[in-house]
């Protein structure tokens, strides 16, 4: 699956967990989803049980731990779709 694609889709997912929406409009592969998003860490978790259930994947422990911006959880989607 195309990166730009998936990065869409992870902006769509963050729009439920984001306290304030329109700090997805400048959103990037950079954006940290804690820090500039507001996202709680525990939010996080359901992010990425979001993604996992959309893509049809399983995040470890591992590579949650190191999902921080978008671009990582992108990283990490496009890697398990092969």
């Amino acid at each position: 699956m195309e990166e730009k694609k998936i990065f869409e889709e992870m902006v769509n997912i963050l729009k439920a967990y984001t306290k304030d929406v329109t700090l997805l409009e400048k959103a990037t592969l950079d954006t940290h989803i804690l820090n500039d998003l507001k996202v709680n860490s525990a939010r996080l978790v359901d992010v990425i049980i979001k993604c996992e259930d959309v893509y049809g994947i399983s995040i470890d422990d591992d590579e949650a731990d190191k999902i921080r911006t978008i671009g990582d959880a992108v990283r990490v989607i496009k890697q398990k779709l092969g």
